[in-house]
Order: C-alpha cells, then sequence, then structure tokens
C-alpha cells in the first residue's frame, strides 16, 4: 500500500502517480461522503482530454465519457443489483473503471475473472487535504 496526501488542488498529482503504473482496469474508490471521490475522476477524465462535465453517477449507475472512461457509483443500489443488471460484463471494456463504494467482495470478484484492479481509500484530514491510501492487487 503506498499513501499520498494532497491538497484538492494538487489532485493532478494523484491522477499522474496512478497513471504512470496502471494502464487500464478497474479503480475502486472508497472514502465517507464528500471525500473526494468523484473529484478524483474529474481530475482523472480532465487529464485524459474529456471536455464534459463529469459528475457522480449516484441515481444514474454508470456514466460514460469518451471511450475510455467509465463511472459506476453503487452506493444507492449496491453489488448484487450492479451484478443483476449484467455490469460485471461492462467492466471488461477497454479503459478505466471508477466505481465508488467498491468492497473486497467485488475486488477478489474482479480478480477471480482476470481483471486488473486497484483501490484508493481517500480520507479527508483536512478541509482541503485528503491522504489517498493506493493498493494493487
Amino acid at each position: 500500500m503506498k499513501r499520498y496526501t494532497f491538497a484538492l488542488d494538487e489532485i493532478d498529482r494523484l491522477v499522474e502517480i496512478v497513471l504512470e503504473s496502471f494502464h487500464e482496469g478497474v479503480v475502486i474508490l472508497r472514502g465517507d461522503l464528500a471525500a473526494g471521490k468523484t473529484t478524483f475522476v474529474q481530475a482523472f477524465a480532465k487529464k485524459l482530454g474529456v471536455q464534459e462535465e463529469v459528475t457522480s453517477p449516484t441515481f444514474s449507475l454508470q456514466q460514460c465519457y469518451g471511450e475510455k472512461i467509465f463511472h459506476y457509483d453503487i452506493y444507492n443500489h449496491g453489488l448484487e443489483h450492479f451484478l443483476s443488471l449484467g455490469m460485471l460484463e461492462e467492466l471488461d471494456k477497454k479503459g478505466y473503471h471508477f466505481i465508488e463504494w467498491g468492497d473486497e467482495k467485488l475486488i477478489a470478484m474482479l480478480q477471480s475473472v482476470g481483471i486488473e484492479v486497484i483501490s484508493i481509500d481517500i480520507e479527508k484530514i483536512e478541509h482541503d487535504k485528503r491522504e489517498y491510501k493506493i493498493c494493487t492487487y
């Protein structure tokens, strides 16, 4: 596990760190409400040249940005609902798949089918600072 602390206006540095070692697959994002999960996806999308507004897919379950960025939020519906909709097959698409509120069960499932996965746990430590813990599986 690697740990980083950045102010929100430095989040581009975290995006660069992730891009250096992770070239496609699933990024599990965990943290309290308003910790900065969607903020990270916004910065990531911007770095890859996405021009459209990146918003949380809390109510829609999935948002797609261009052909390489997919954003999911399973907080409201849970993993079982996500799977029942056939969303696991979506994760086979080439690109970056960001899943907010994923858990260890999902990580194990992804590993079992050969999908590359990392997790980023985000903890708010000050108003504008976050600690990011990145685990590679």
